[in-house]
């Protein structure tokens, strides 16, 4: 399994590839710089790492503490850490509520001091208007998210193989036939 600076080197040095991919098929620099966005900041803070002591939960500083009750419910490597898709829509949905969660105690902070003036059927209108507006931008933002945490996962799962095969030999890669016979099968007939 790689280290976390391996899988530092690895995001950084697939950024150019992932921007210029991107910028080739949809001519969009806007979604280039979403997708961009999103795959930086998967694979330095917000990838399947957060689920253990690792240098992206590190790199949320004082904020780190919102990520241990995600780490409490998640076994590392887990699909549901390291899964495609599930795992990132996961966390994406998990710190989305953390910060409704932020934005519901301002806005009632606001409101008592009679600063906010904004009603909660006006934030829903907003939120609601946002996600049928920018839907393309929303989901560049999504595919960058997948694709740092899925370089991040493609090379935990290359690195084990690759040690497995170190050890074990080819053979390691196979499926390993539990439940079969070990010798001659006999027919009936």
């Amino acid at each position: 399994m790689p280290s976390g600076g391996t899988h530092d080197r690895i995001t950084l040095y697939t950024l150019p590839v992932i921007a210029g991919v991107t910028l080739w098929q949809t001519r969009s620099s806007n979604l280039t710089l979403l997708v961009a966005s999103g795959f930086m900041f998967s694979g330095l803070m917000f990838g399947p790492d957060l689920d253990i002591y690792s240098r992206q939960f590190q790199r949320w500083g004082f904020l780190r503490c919102i990520w241990r009750p995600y780490q409490k419910q998640l076994r590392h490597r887990s699909v549901w850490s390291h899964g495609p898709i599930v795992g990132t829509v996961i966390r994406v949905f998990y710190l989305g509520c953390l910060l409704w969660l932020v934005a519901i105690a301002f806005l009632l902070v606001g409101e008592i001091f009679g600063v906010v003036t904004l009603t909660w059927r006006d934030l829903g209108g907003v939120f609601g208007r946002s996600l049928v507006v920018y839907t393309t931008e929303y989901l560049a933002l999504f595919v960058g998210l997948e694709l740092g945490a899925m370089s991040h996962s493609l090379s935990d799962w290359g690195g084990s193989a690759y040690k497995r095969v170190q050890k074990q030999g080819v053979r390691s890669l196979l499926p390993s036939g539990k439940g079969r016979k070990r010798g001659r099968v006999k027919r009936k007939g």
